[in-house]
């Protein structure tokens, strides 16, 4: 008898020992784009990854989170100073960063202490290909696929004269790598600038002298803002087409740039107008939540969570004892995407469709995404051969 009951307690311990294991909140590091002009895009990818945990009461697939935001301030030194401290903490899984460049920064430190790292943005493509990892996750986007999708839309258009320009880190140089590589007409410059440069007169004279038919740009946030609107201001928007990208045009910059982005096609993954239930019904809650829509950056941020949360609930929160199980469910990808169908690549970037939309007034006279088409269905990127993942 005294050794059953030895036996029951030392079972209560141990039961008791799991239970205070399983409520232990999994660490979250978040770190994105908070400040500089740029800001509202890391403020609206926080909201949105922020709004999947609310809807579940502090938790992701049952398992309680704790979010630790910082700031990376556009700065890719920032950006890895915060992960190290995060994992000397004991952080071991991460997410939130928008640009590619503090993205680069960031992830080795995470991977070289065996961390995961869960991109809801930026998708650069060493990661892609010869530098891919097994502990690294891209959600979004490959960084080509915009402009692949972007060019062949120009091809189908007609369009037969274009200059392209992005800034010069990653990101861009990946936009314009892409869309060199599916156009089929003659690109008449190709134009690098700072990543937050605020004046483009120069390049806009140099375009009214080249007299393309129409511009493909990659300019996020503020940059974008600014081009828009001297674009427009500069009268160049009445004689060339804007065959461009969400990522050039979201809500956002749409409310801040008045007129200046009408007439924009834009290639896209998602859209709030998207006909699918996982889609309208995040879009309510988004808006009820934070009383604005959300852009295709919040809604990428969401569908990460619900990757995240999809992971954690085949561990119970056990990424470390567990970290072979907890990959394997994030690769099947077990979760209802706003955008739809989706699954990963062999290296751990999406496959999706990709649509065309063009910036029209809706029936209450409001500049919004009108879908024209779809451009492209199950696009691949053209790195995943190089991976070899171990």
């Amino acid at each position: 008898m005294q050794h059953l009951k030895k036996l029951g307690a030392g079972l209560a311990l141990a039961a008791a020992a799991a239970l205070a294991h399983a409520q232990q909140p999994v660490d979250i590091g978040f770190i994105t784009t908070l400040s500089t002009p740029a800001g509202y895009i890391g403020e609206d990818e926080r909201d949105g990854f922020s709004l999947a945990v609310k809807q579940e009461g502090g938790k992701l697939g049952g398992v309680p989170v704790r979010l630790l935001i910082e700031d990376d301030g556009l700065k890719p030194a920032t950006g890895k100073q915060s992960a190290e401290k995060m994992l000397q903490e004991g952080v071991r899984l991460f997410t939130g960063v928008n640009f590619s460049n503090v993205l680069i920064a960031v992830v080795p430190s995470v991977l070289k202490e065996d961390g995961f790292y869960v991109s809801l943005n930026a998708g650069p493509s060493n990661f892609a290909g010869k530098a891919c990892h097994r502990n690294f996750f891209s959600v979004a986007m490959q960084n080509d696929a915009f402009g692949d999708a972007a060019a062949l839309a120009a091809n189908d258009m007609g369009i037969k004269k274009v200059v392209i320009l992005a800034p010069a880190y990653q990101a861009g140089r990946d936009a314009l790598t892409a869309f060199k590589r599916s156009y089929k007409g003659e690109i008449l410059a190709e134009i690098y600038t700072k990543l937050d440069q605020s004046d483009f007169s120069v390049e806009l004279a140099r375009i009214r002298s080249l007299k393309p038919d129409a511009i493909f740009e990659f300019m996020p946030g503020g940059a974008g803002i600014n081009f828009a609107k001297q674009f427009a201001n500069s009268g160049l928007n009445k004689e060339i087409k804007m065959v461009t990208t969400l990522y050039s045009m979201d809500d956002r910059m749409l409310a801040a740039t008045g007129d200046a982005g009408e007439g924009f096609y834009l290639s896209t993954q998602w859209t709030a107008q998207q006909d699918n239930e996982a889609s309208r019904a995040f879009v309510k809650a988004f808006e009820e939540e934070y009383g604005r829509r959300p852009t295709v950056y919040a809604a990428t941020s969401y569908d990460t969570a619900r990757l995240i949360a999809s992971a954690l609930k085949a561990v119970n929160g056990d990424i470390k004892g567990q970290a072979d199980a907890f990959r394997e469910a994030l690769r099947k990808a077990d979760f209802e995407s706003v955008r739809g169908k989706f699954k990963f690549n062999t290296n751990q970037y999406p496959i999706q469709d990709w649509y065309l939309v063009k910036v029209e007034r809706n029936a209450a006279g409001k500049l919004d995404y009108a879908p024209v088409r779809k451009i492209v269905e199950d696009l691949t990127d053209p790195y995943h051969t190089e991976c070899k993942m171990d």
